[in-house]
């Protein structure tokens, strides 16, 4: 009874050590993970374990100890189906709370959003390759986007190599970019991620320094052949040939020009 005990409060230990959050219907694969580690930690994961073996009839001797082994099967059972209850949100708990077994229980939680997830994954696929930079937003508020896309695909236990994320960056680029892209992809060094950021963003930076350049050359074109800046529509001269048109005076009689 005593070594039942102190493994019962083994067992209340790991429990508080481990907290797990409520399945909500979310992130199953990693729901999943987190709460075979929970069972495991508390020795009741061999419950949905398929492997384990049913405990045999005890013969006519020694028929206490199968009875005292069925007990704590028993008493294992009941743990594990009411660790699996708890870490179910309130609505999931709803559902499942009249379901006999952990096992069972288990397998339906496995059964309808593992499959769910298998779509969301093939979504999420389907939504990093279809991603395409455009010349009107930011590059680098793009990538942050593509990077989300990466994060919820590795939270499916899908994980994407850091040189095949650099390559698709780099083939993703926006159509004005080409001859960057090109002499990316001429490049003998590889990249990191948090390199090809870098390269684009000072490219990036270049470009729009380049465009506010060009714009203000334009504007000094405009204001030259609109009159600004001419000295033949300067007020000023015009004034000085108004005085001048004053000050004229006749060749022939040496009288002041009439005004016109």
């Amino acid at each position: 009874m005593t070594a039942a005990k102190n493994e019962s409060s083994i067992k209340m230990m790991n429990q508080d050590l481990i907290k797990l959050d409520q399945f909500d219907g979310n992130n199953f694969t990693r729901w999943k993970d987190k709460m075979i580690f929970l069972l495991t930690a508390l020795k009741l994961y061999y419950i949905l374990d398929p492997n384990t073996q049913p405990i045999p009839d005890p013969p006519e001797s020694g028929a206490d100890k199968f009875k005292e082994q069925r007990l704590q099967r028993a008493e294992d059972a009941l743990m594990c189906r009411g660790h699996i209850l708890h870490a179910l949100s309130d609505r999931l708990y709803d559902f499942y709370k009249e379901t006999k077994t952990a096992t069972e229980i288990w397998n339906a939680l496995e059964f309808k959003y593992k499959v769910q997830e298998e779509g969301t994954n093939k979504f999420l696929i389907a939504e990093y390759f279809d991603f395409r930079m455009i010349d009107t937003k930011p590059i680098l508020d793009q990538i942050h986007a593509l990077q989300t896309v990466v994060n919820n695909i590795s939270s499916m236990n899908i994980i994407l190599p850091e040189a095949f994320q650099v390559g698709a960056i780099i083939a993703k680029l926006p159509s004005s970019w080409k001859g960057y892209r090109k002499k990316l992809l001429h490049k003998a060094e590889d990249f990191s991620l948090e390199q090809i950021q870098k390269h684009l963003r000072i490219e990036e930076e270049s470009r729009n320094r380049d465009k506010k350049g060009g714009n203000s050359f334009k504007t000094d074109v405009h204001n030259i052949e609109s009159g600004f800046g001419s000295s033949s529509n300067c007020p000023n001269n015009k004034r000085k040939r108004n005085n001048k048109k004053k000050n004229d005076k006749c060749y022939n009689c040496g009288k002041k020009r009439a005004l016109r």
